[in-house]
């Protein structure tokens, strides 16, 4: 059996009391759940923008493409970015620019009609969501890390509560026709608002000693940590791995209503509700998960879990029954739950190059994001999107050969707390 996954505690970065370290919870908590709100919020109006835009699927694939290319750009600095200005403003300042990126993609699918304007907002959208993943991210590392027990996962479930809250209302507003902009507006007012207040309970920037964060001394050694990163073999399998978990979770947000409306006739309000489906699984895998985590440790789990994705994206793309499908739809969203959450968990598993490390997993992961889009629309316009998931189960098999790198460095336990948190 494998090590226990909780991250070791570093005597040097304990002395935080348990009051601000729970809070510090609360308001990571809140901002993964925002983020999550604004992302489904998004992917659930995708089939209404190709309407308004009267887009193929390969055209549909290169307008996703903008905002992953945004959010590609953001991955090399933005762990740099997080170590010097702390994650609470990082976030703060990235939110800011998605709520602007939301707002201009809505208004420029139903007031200009434009796809060209949906894409420059999606690409703001993108770059605020990547700098915001990688800040929240390292915010999430240093809590668990004072916890002294697995809880990344339920950070990203946090994440996943609010993308079936964004479904949720995406669902609700097709139904109702409410126009895209309208909706992604005042969703973009929500999420600003909320990320604004949360990031005020982050950890104390004080709570990390300066000494052991090499990236904080200046541009250059920060340019040096990031360089010696990439030069890491753990920090690049690592960013493998999570390059397949991020296609087989984007996958589906990209593409999962689409597939069910085109390849199922279903109306767009019943595709954003299977898309919901799929989140409802995530959210479940990744709350149940940091149980499992923490009693059998992270190579049997995340084994299981991938086996369980690859079952069920192939049950939902190839079942002739509906609902045998969305049972597919549910598996395919618990096993793919915990492979992105625990990549992030074992990139900062060492405290003093965790932002550096976790920006060089994301930059990686996110190439997913990059040419996950395209590849299925274009495949799509062969074999049907429905049928182009297929790129999933196939990807993730070769994956079980490298969840051994995920296994923790050491195999301390986390330090009793003084304090119970």
């Amino acid at each position: 059996m494998s090590a226990p996954t909780s991250p070791p505690r570093s005597p040097d970065t304990t002395s935080v009391p348990a009051r601000v370290v729970r809070t510090a919870r609360n308001g990571v908590a809140v901002t993964f759940t925002l983020n999550g709100l604004a992302v489904g919020s998004w992917f659930s109006r995708v089939p209404a923008v190709r309407e308004a835009l009267d887009l193929t699927a390969g055209r549909l694939g290169l307008l996703l493409l903008a905002m992953s290319v945004g959010a590609l750009l953001a991955m090399p600095t933005s762990g740099l970015l997080a170590q010097r200005l702390g994650a609470a403003r990082t976030v703060t300042l990235a939110t800011t620019l998605v709520a602007l990126g939301l707002t201009v993609a809505g208004l420029g699918a139903t007031v200009a009609g434009s796809a060209i304007v949906v894409a420059v907002g999606l690409m703001a959208f993108g770059y605020g969501s990547g700098a915001c993943d990688v800040a929240m991210n390292v915010e999430a590392a240093a809590v668990e890390r004072r916890l002294g027990r697995t809880v990344m996962p339920r950070f990203h479930a946090a994440w996943s509560l609010g993308s079936v809250a964004g479904a949720a209302l995406g669902a609700g507003a097709a139904r109702f026709d409410v126009p895209v902009g309208a909706h992604l507006i005042a969703v973009a007012v929500v999420v600003l608002t909320g990320t604004v207040l949360s990031a005020r309970a982050f950890l104390p920037r004080l709570a990390v000693d300066p000494a052991d964060q090499p990236t904080a001394a200046s541009p250059a050694a920060g340019r040096r940590a990031q360089l010696a990163a990439w030069r890491e073999p753990r920090t690049l399998l690592i960013g493998l791995f999570v390059l397949v978990a991020a296609f087989t979770e984007g996958s589906a947000n990209d593409w999962l209503a689409v597939a069910f409306v085109d390849g199922r006739d279903l109306s767009e309000a019943a595709g954003a509700a299977v898309f919901g489906v799929f989140v409802v699984g995530m959210t479940l895998g990744r709350t149940a998960g940091t149980v499992a985590l923490d009693r059998w440790g992270r190579v049997p789990v995340l084994t299981g879990t991938i086996l369980l994705a690859v079952v069920g994206a192939g049950v939902a793309v190839l079942a002739d029954s509906g609902p045998v499908a969305i049972v597919g739809v549910a598996l395919w969203g618990l096993g793919a739950s915990l492979g992105f959450p625990v990549g992030m968990s074992a990139a900062a598993d060492e405290e003093a190059h965790a932002a550096v490390r976790v920006s060089v997993v994301a930059v990686i992961g996110y190439t997913a994001f990059l040419g996950g889009p395209p590849l299925l629309g274009f495949l799509g316009d062969q074999v049907g999107i429905r049928h182009a998931l297929l790129v999933v189960p196939l990807l993730l098999l070769p994956t079980l050969a490298l969840v051994s790198v995920l296994r923790p460095p050491n195999a301390a336990q986390p330090a009793p707390s003084a304090e119970k948190i």
